[in-house]
């Protein structure tokens, strides 16, 4: 059996990622005195470890409902 989140906690998972990921990244470019470059091949990382997750349907996002088809009443 595959490890699947439901779209809620998975959105919730998703948001608090990104912003502890762009804190740490803010904070160590900061104290360390990290390139540019640097800072963007970390973000980059941050990105494709997310990104698998979602391919292999662990985290199943749903925007918060942001991009819901609208159906139509016919």
């Amino acid at each position: 059996m595959k490890l699947r989140i439901n779209p809620l906690a998975s959105d919730v998972i998703i948001t608090i990622y990104a912003v502890a990921t762009l804190f740490v990244r803010l904070k160590y470019e900061s104290e360390a005195n990290v390139s540019t470059m640097n800072s963007l091949i970390m973000g980059i990382c941050f990105v494709v470890i997310i990104w698998a997750l979602i391919k292999l349907k662990v985290l199943n996002p749903n925007w918060f409902g942001l991009f819901n088809p609208k159906k139509s009443k016919s």
